[in-house]
């Protein structure tokens, strides 16, 4: 554990999901490649689809819609939506296809087991702080059993804008009744987590399960009042 900046009381924790609790690489790869294999599936107009298909009409949605990149389930949803319409698929047709597609994209995704260290630090941490979990991202921590240590869960879309951008941090401290400055957020990313909590006012957490070297790495734009190596350090702060 290594301090940069002198850590104030805390009242509360926020996590990021992805790549801070449990290691999304493995899952990400699944879930695209079954992803594929179900569109693929569902009309025979697909069946040569790929996921450089899909990833062009999400690159043109961002061109035409800038913003929606703070909503990724909504923006998959319209993506997988418009390649259906495009494979000649009618709009019912291609709006049940859509919404079956990303069912079984959100099954997938969750398909995570996190690890028993990540279970008894959450534990511990919840029995003396209220935690929340803040994410871009579309995983479901209900079906991976992380959601038990969480008082409530935000999704940039529904509740906000993505990180790291203030909203969700606001709304987390908001819901506690938590002063920000009293809340240290952990997280992975130099950009979404670290620079995204200190510029709204949060304690900064930067989970370096890599072995990266703050000092040398390019989105390093804040540096955060604390880094750890594993998750289960956060339990010598109790």
């Amino acid at each position: 554990m290594h301090f940069y900046r002198p850590l104030a009381p805390i009242a509360a924790m926020t996590f990021d999901l992805d790549d801070t609790l449990y290691d999304k690489r493995e899952v990400i790869q699944r879930t695209q490649l079954e992803s594929v294999r179900f569109l693929q599936a569902f009309h025979p107009a697909l069946g040569a689809v790929q996921s450089s298909d899909l990833q062009r009409i999400r690159e043109a949605l961002r061109e035409q819609e800038p913003e929606i990149y703070h909503d990724v389930t909504e923006w998959r949803r319209r993506a997988v939506e418009q390649l259906l319409r495009e494979a000649g698929l009618d709009a019912v047709t291609a709006s049940r296809g859509a919404a079956q597609a990303m069912a079984n994209f959100a099954h997938w995704r969750s398909q995570i087991t996190p690890t028993q260290e990540t279970h008894d630090t959450l534990h511990a941490l919840s029995e003396r702080w209220p935690l929340v979990a803040i994410t871009n991202g579309n995983a479901d921590p209900s079906r991976f059993g992380l959601d038990r240590y969480f008082r409530f869960i935000l999704r940039a879309g529904p509740d906000g804008r993505a990180k790291p951008f203030g909203d969700m941090y606001h709304r987390a401290a908001q819901a506690l009744d938590v002063a920000p400055e009293q809340i240290l957020h952990v997280g992975d990313d130099l950009t979404t987590d670290v620079a995204g909590a200190v510029r709204n006012g949060l304690q900064a957490c930067w989970i370096n399960l890599h072995q990266g070297n703050l000092m040398k790495i390019d989105d390093a734009r804040l540096l955060p009042h604390v880094e750890i190596s594993r998750l289960a350090l956060l339990t010598t702060l109790l």
